[in-house]
């Protein structure tokens, strides 16, 4: 740079401390962040900053953490006004099994459109406050509406609507023929293709509600849309033991059988997986996510063989209707403490899983199975503004020596302070700038009550 011009960017955060998250591990105290429209321009050290760069908008970290936004690789936005709902009915009587099937697919039918957008605002900005700037969609219904959300919001997500072709337990609303399944998931896609902040991916609910045509037909056009497919595998029992009957082989040995598992498929949970199944995933480069709050309850993940073997996995929470929590923080937490107990303890490993891996897994690892690591995930010059800024001067924060240490330990959702999206500050000083809390917080009340009654009326 020449004389003492300076160059004009969009944004300046100084102060902080960074956690960059990239591959040499860079921490920068003090350190300062340079946007330029909704690109890192330049990382480096406060002082440097003043020098080279001037701004009208300024953020003042001193303080705080710099971190690369949460991502969320499976959620279910038509489930969000259903949070807590299951645990109230489960005290008054039995909770019929698999639940997905017999409360959360009926619920999802009820819905209309209007619904379906206040859901995703509610549950894009509940994501927002936790520190989530990335979502990949599992499938509901009208995902246009929840696009329509998260263009509100201003979150960077992938849209999916639920495929279901075959089985009789379903909703009239749910299900479709095959052709209508192929054609409504294709039409999604390129409605959304040249979208820069929110995008769709084709969906296959799973193989006990998707035949194998569909499932061939969705597997073959991915390459051509060039989109991945968001499906649940080896989730539970009930689907391994369907496959082994219909198929006479596991879940990922039949997909693998038709040629649909590869790198353009997304296989939620991936729980059940044999030493074979596992093998597959390596050889055919799909990837998964690990949704710990869930996954824990059906059996121990091989979250760290998946690691060790280079398959691309991210952490999801699986929506907040089953366990809560859409805080990517706490799920970190989790997957760390459940890691270490499955794998550690029979043989006395000491931090078999350490923390800071498990924050990558959050970010880097999120990216990579979404497939857009070259564009986030890390904190680096030329990727998307996509940054978290942590408060962390609270007594039980202290005293804090290592902030890549803080955001793996010590940190959840309700210490993230400021969000920047594609370089716009969605959040400020925990007020959310791009949706009105208490306007949505009123529309819902008002219509929670008739949803509700609705769903009373569904037979089990």
């Amino acid at each position: 740079m020449s004389g003492h011009t300076k160059m004009t960017v969009d944004l300046l955060i100084v102060g902080a401390d960074i956690v960059c998250l990239d591959e040499k591990g860079t921490v920068i105290r003090n350190g300062a962040i340079a946007i330029k429209s909704n690109i890192i321009h330049w990382i480096g050290k406060d002082s440097d900053a003043l020098k080279q760069f001037e701004t009208s908008s300024t953020i003042n970290g001193s303080g705080m953490i710099a971190m690369p936004g949460l991502i969320d690789t499976h959620v279910h936005t038509a489930q969000h006004l259903l949070r807590g709902k299951l645990a109230e009915i489960a005290r008054r009587k039995k909770i019929k099994i698999p639940i997905w099937k017999n409360y959360y697919i009926p619920f999802e039918a009820l819905l209309d459109p209007e619904d379906i957008y206040l859901s995703g605002l509610a549950c894009y900005a509940n994501m927002i406050s936790v520190g989530t700037t990335c979502f990949a969609e599992a499938g509901g219904p009208h995902p246009d509406e929840m696009g329509r959300a998260a263009m509100k919001a201003h979150i960077r997500g992938f849209l999916a609507k639920s495929t279901i072709d075959q089985g009789d337990a379903y909703p009239p609303s749910m299900k479709t023929d095959t052709k209508k399944a192929f054609k409504n998931n294709v039409d999604l896609v390129n409605r959304w293709k040249n979208k820069s902040l929110v995008k769709a991916w084709l969906s296959l609910r799973q193989i006990m509600t998707c035949s194998p045509k569909l499932i061939k037909m969705i597997s073959e056009a991915a390459p051509d849309l060039n989109t991945r497919i968001h499906t649940h595998l080896c989730e539970g029992s009930y689907e391994i033991n369907y496959s082994m009957e219909q198929f006479g082989m596991r879940p990922a040995e039949y997909m693998e059988s038709i040629n649909s598992l590869n790198h353009h498929l997304h296989a939620a949970h991936s729980i059940l997986l044999s030493p074979d199944e596992l093998d597959l995933y390596v050889e055919r480069n799909c990837s998964a996510s690990h949704c710990p709050f869930n996954n824990y309850h059906v059996g121990p993940h091989p979250l760290l063989n998946m690691l060790h073997r280079g398959i691309r996995v991210g952490i999801g929470t699986d929506g907040a209707a089953p366990w809560s929590s859409l805080d990517i923080f706490r799920a970190a937490h989790v997957a760390r403490v459940g890691q270490q107990a499955v794998a550690g303890t029979p043989v006395h490993f000491h931090d078999i899983m350490p923390s800071e891996k498990l924050i990558r897994v959050a970010t880097n690892g999120g990216a990579a199975a979404l497939g857009i690591q070259n564009e986030i995930g890390s904190l680096e010059i030329g990727k998307k503004a996509d940054i978290l800024i942590l408060n962390c001067g609270e007594m039980d924060q202290f005293p804090l020596y290592d902030p890549l240490f803080a955001i793996a330990t010590m940190m959840v959702g309700r210490d993230v302070k400021t969000v920047i999206i594609d370089g716009k500050v969605v959040m400020k000083d925990r007020e959310l700038l791009t949706i009105d809390q208490e306007k949505l917080k009123h529309e819902l009340m008002s219509r929670l009550p008739k949803i509700m009654e609705r769903f009373q009326m569904v037979p089990e």
